[in-house]
């Protein structure tokens, strides 16, 4: 396990987090999207803009992980508002990203970051936690049932052409 560094990011971390947005994307969905798809989807989604407005939102908490030699950013975690077609609470907060790059993988830095993650919505006096990922994706399907997650729901959205199929889960604090 490597010590890695997390804390939450400032205005002045947006490009650096939607940096480690968009290579993170690319290395989870090459050979799954369509790469074009791919790089207008991380364009109009996470553009450092808007990080920058996740950060400035005191309803949301954006992580930034960085490498203990040189502080590079390798990973990221946001939780905001739920914008999920499941039923919410004033109580609720969704884990809107999380990500680590291929480098950090298997290092516990997700883990880490889904920590910091659970500790940032008590603090905030949330009660559950919701987040989305790709039905298909079963390695980090896994990961959040590891952490106690459970299926609530499905919804469907579209990544350029490709209509993508997400499976909603949540977890008590």
């Amino acid at each position: 396990m490597t010590d890695w560094r997390l804390r939450r990011a400032s205005v002045e971390d947006a490009p650096a987090a939607a940096l480690v947005a968009g290579a993170s994307f690319l290395a989870t969905f090459a050979g799954i999207l369509d790469g074009a798809d791919i790089v207008a989807h991380v364009a109009k989604n996470s553009a450092p803009a808007s990080f920058a407005a996740w950060i400035g939102d005191p309803g949301s908490v954006v992580t930034l992980a960085e490498h203990p030699i040189g502080a590079a950013p390798v990973g990221y975690s946001v939780l905001t508002t739920p914008d999920l077609p499941v039923a919410t609470h004033g109580s609720d907060i969704e884990l809107r990203r999380i990500y680590t790059l291929p480098l950090a993988q298997g290092t516990g830095l997700g883990r880490a970051l889904m920590q910091q993650a659970i500790a940032d919505a008590i603090a905030m006096g949330k009660t559950r936690l919701l987040l989305g990922v790709l039905g298909r994706n079963a390695r980090a399907r896994a990961f959040y049932e590891r952490q106690g997650f459970e299926v609530v729901g499905t919804r469907q959205y579209r990544v350029g052409s490709a209509l993508c199929d997400d499976v909603i889960y949540a977890r008590p604090l």
